[in-house]
């Protein structure tokens, strides 16, 4: 069973509102086996609404409209969809009861606008809105083709569908339902070109699919099954993974939601080691993202953003020397700086970044986008040398991601 989504507002269309109801429902239909191919955004117009629900309706079994049940002049999609469907509109009395009752109960005057809210198909299926005055509907059409109307408010969409558009497709497919399951592999140190060369051999299977996507500062593998039942996409799931991981090996960090700093904050507690962290370029940028983690005040001692070169030297305990040799962008001040922080705090390991981020500031010898980290144990001082294309943001943001996976390799490392 195949579906479409069709987002009705001109405020969604130029961008003004973003469309969170979209891709609450995209979600949720995988888990009902229905599979989604295409999403649509129309202005309030009932010409363009009218020619995108019939191109719809040629490809797919059910259509999604979301929004445009309002009692204004431009809110028309029910109307629309009546006729698409060829099934004319009544008033039903309980909808307009509901609706009188909600403006008596404020002390207003109902403008007769909003009764049009209270009508509903006569073949079809009205859906009930506990949430605000506007009821959904179901048009059903030959071929048991269906337009599903519903709400634009999240406060009214997320509770139908949840209350009753899943409820009502989990019954209608009912044994001969399939469910469609999806996890994302994440992975970072590793390019997304990389990636597919190492995998391409893994892509070519067609339950479960394996595609890449590029992330900022990291790439991502979702896999995808249908099955019977969950337990037996799960378990097409759990043997790609498996699979990927022998071939990516330690670059695959988490699954689905799972951060770096997550992961970073678990292995620390895990291992029961602490941190500590001296920003130069990236302005504290990596003590926020540790500091975000719940739990992490257990594993995570202190963070100094030694932005002038005063402030390493001064906190961090940086040789002035080494600054004027190398200057503060170099390997020996990151190293410098992390072995300083780390003896400062007391904690087990210490992470620096010091850098150019630009747009200004490069040259020939130190180009914008170079950075250097170091980390310290205590034992030994690792450095690492990179150039980090993009605007500021960017290379602040990719700054941070490297140094978040070079902690979490050099954590995983010990548990070897």
């Amino acid at each position: 069973m195949q579906a479409e989504i069709v987002s009705v507002g001109t405020e969604l269309l130029l961008g003004q509102i973003v469309d969170t109801n979209a891709v609450y429902l995209s979600q949720l239909l995988p888990e009902l086996g229905i599979g989604l191919y295409y999403r649509w955004t129309v202005g309030d117009n009932p010409g363009r609404l009218a020619d995108t629900l019939r191109s719809a309706l040629s490809r797919s079994d059910i259509v999604f409209t979301i929004g445009g049940l309002g009692p204004t002049q431009d809110d028309l999609t029910k109307e629309t969809a009546a006729e698409v469907a060829g099934d004319p509109l009544r008033l039903d009395e309980g909808a307009a009861e509901k609706l009188r009752s909600f403006f008596a109960s404020r002390g207003y005057v109902m403008p007769e606008s909003n009764m049009k809210q209270a009508l509903v198909p006569v073949n079809g299926i009205m859906i009930p809105n506990p949430n605000g005055t506007a009821p959904g509907a179901v048009f059903e059409l030959p071929g048991s083709k269906k337009i599903i109307v519903l709400p634009g408010p999240p406060r009214e969409f997320i509770p139908i569908v949840r209350d009753w558009v899943k409820p009502y497709f989990a019954e209608k497919m009912g044994v001969d339902s399939t469910v469609i399951r999806s996890r994302v592999l994440r992975l970072a140190g590793i390019g997304e070109s990389l990636v597919e060369d190492r995998t391409k051999h893994l892509m070519v299977s067609e339950n479960p699919t394996l595609a890449p996507y590029a992330k900022p500062g990291e790439c991502h593998l979702r896999i995808t099954a249908r099955a019977a039942n969950a337990d037996e996409a799960e378990a097409l799931i759990d043997k790609m993974d498996a699979n990927v991981v022998s071939v990516l090996g330690d670059r695959v960090y988490g699954r689905d939601e799972q951060t770096l700093e997550e992961i970073v904050v678990d292995l620390l507690t895990e291992q029961k080691l602490t941190l500590a962290t001296a920003e130069s370029c990236t302005g504290g940028l990596i003590s926020n993202r540790i500091t975000d983690v719940s739990g992490s005040s257990q594993v995570f001692l202190m963070g100094i953003c030694s932005y002038s070169n005063d402030a390493k030297i001064s906190l961090l305990s940086v040789d002035r020397k080494l600054i004027e040799e190398h200057g503060a962008v170099s390997e020996q001040v990151a190293c410098a700086m992390a072995d300083g922080v780390r003896k400062l705090s007391g904690a087990d390991l210490g992470i620096a970044v010091t850098g150019i981020a630009g747009p200004t500031g490069g040259s020939d010898e130190k180009p914008v986008g170079l950075v250097y980290l170091a980390l310290a144990d205590g034992e030994e001082t690792v450095s690492k040398r990179i150039v980090l294309p993009g605007d500021r943001l960017n290379v602040k943001l990719l700054t941070s991601q490297n140094a978040l996976d070079m902690i979490r390799t050099r954590l995983n490392s010990c548990r070897t």
